[in-house]
């Protein structure tokens, strides 16, 4: 990867390099790289594996992953296509997305863990729990999509975009970054295979326990939907970042942390 790529993917967030250090593996014939923090926590500590959304990659992970580190093993891969991990030659639906990540835990991540995902993130980790429950202990969804009453591409970029009014200044040149690695045309085509995504079906088939979460502003996932997810859920519960939108992870991880860590815990 050039030196003008690195240079982005390094700005906006800064990586404590005593938190977080990268990792490549190759998984399926790709190098994927992960962000890693296992140092900080006993080696027992329980292994919590952080799940992007479209577009973005881990890196608007850090600021959890951080407040994660001295208390769990923390693993945040990017997946195949988006981030550092290289492109696969075809476009990857939410189930392929789902095979990547369940390869790349089974040969080079924790195997079976905890799992944290953002947006899109869920839908993996809901297929993930749905057809490997072996690699499933436990999973938070925080601002899941898609919201059944606005399942369509351009509803889906137009909330977005509403989101984005909502979140700080400071995020917005980390998403062009990563949206520019990825390329909005491989953005948009695989928000598109989010949308097309079976969800709902797939919740009977999900055993792990599920916390579901979202922010009191967020537009993306409305109160609505995560409270239905949550019913729909076998084993589910919900509840609510005070204050922030479609991003905790980013933009509230103390906050974030308070709630989910109790869920981890168990």
């Amino acid at each position: 990867m050039s030196t003008a790529v690195d240079e982005i993917l390094s700005a906006g967030v800064r990586e404590c390099d005593s938190c977080l250090e990268s990792t490549w593996a190759m998984v399926n014939g790709l190098r994927m790289h992960a962000r890693v923090g296992t140092h900080l926590a006993p080696p027992t500590a329980k292994p919590v594996v952080l799940v992007h959304g479209v577009g973005v990659s881990s890196r608007y992970l850090i600021p959890t992953a951080e407040r994660l580190a001295p208390h769990f093993r923390v693993f945040a891969p990017d997946l195949p296509g988006f981030g550092r991990s290289e492109r696969p030659p075809r476009l990857l639906d939410v189930p392929g997305l789902a095979d990547a990540l369940a390869a790349w835990m089974t040969r080079a991540g924790p195997g079976r863990a905890a799992l944290l995902g953002n947006s899109m993130g869920c839908q993996v980790i809901i297929d993930l729990a749905a057809r490997y429950p072996e690699l499933v202990e436990r999973a938070v969804l925080l601002g899941p999509t898609v919201d059944p009453q606005a399942r369509g591409l351009l509803r889906q970029i137009g909330r977005g975009a509403l989101d984005l009014l909502r979140e700080p200044l400071s995020y917005w040149p980390l998403l062009a970054a990563d949206y520019l690695i990825a390329g909005p045309i491989w953005t948009i085509r695989t928000l598109q295979k989010g949308v097309e995504d079976p969800l709902t079906a797939k919740l009977p088939r999900v055993r792990a326990p599920v916390l579901v979460l979202r922010g009191t502003r967020d537009p993306i996932a409305p109160r609505r939907w995560v409270v239905e997810l949550a019913r729909r859920l076998p084993h589910g519960r919900w509840a609510e970042v005070p204050g922030s939108a479609h991003i905790p992870n980013y933009t509230a991880p103390d906050a974030l942390l308070r709630i989910v860590r109790p869920f981890l815990d168990q």
